[in-house]
């Protein structure tokens, strides 16, 4: 039987965090039964993982596959290391991610390409952000400033086309907007999450948080 770990990824000071499922023991659940597994969990990602020292793993929404996503490989990836595993390259289909833990907190860092093809638009305030309401479809992220100077942005995302109305904490949305932005950030999304992302010279993008 499939024992599911049940991680809140990117929390904030005041809560918040994305819920998510892991199945360590991924051979548990057969290749063609996990898209069900993860519709029927519900959350907005589910993973499992083939092999745990090498961290090849499968990642799920309740509507599709995808080959990157951040805050599962970010959960994921704390995961492995508290039952002793390396952790330090995450592989799931898009390719090698490298992880690391720093001061309680967890980073992976991957490429823009590799994420979902969000739209993100860029609103004149934190207030109009908060005020949005859930678009029918798309793949939709809408963010402001909420301190320039610091980084500090207010961000809300919509990943309708992936079976998710509103995401609490979107990793692989926030590698995208810290590469068009080319700078350091603090996301501040959903209920309460935060999302810590770093451009790195190497062309990464490097997204970090909590992990619970």
């Amino acid at each position: 039987m499939a024992i599911l770990h049940v991680l809140h990824v990117f929390g904030g000071p005041e809560g918040g965090g994305n819920a998510l499922g892991v199945v360590l023991d991924g051979d548990a659940v057969a290749p063609g039964e996990r898209q069900r597994m993860a519709r029927d969990l519900g959350y907005s990602e589910t993973v499992f993982v083939d092999n745990p020292a090498a961290g090849h793993v499968q990642i799920f929404t309740p509507a599709t596959e995808l080959a990157f996503a951040g805050h599962p490989l970010v959960g994921t990836a704390w995961l492995l290391e508290r039952h002793g595993y390396p952790a330090d390259v995450m592989r799931p289909p898009a390719g090698e991610v490298p992880a690391r833990r720093e001061g309680g907190l967890s980073f992976v860092a991957g490429r823009p390409e590799w994420a979902p093809r969000f739209s993100w638009h860029q609103l004149g305030s934190p207030g109009e952000v908060d005020a949005l309401s859930a678009p029918e479809r798309g793949l939709e992220a809408f963010w402001a400033w909420a301190d320039e100077a610091a980084g500090r942005v207010r961000a809300r995302v919509f990943p309708r086309d992936l079976g998710i109305e509103e995401d609490e904490a979107t990793g692989a949305a926030a590698v995208v907007l810290g590469a068009e932005l080319g700078r350091p950030l603090e996301i501040h999304q959903g209920r309460g999450s935060l999302i810590r992302v770093s451009p790195r010279p190497d062309g990464l993008i490097e997204i970090g948080g909590r992990v619970e």
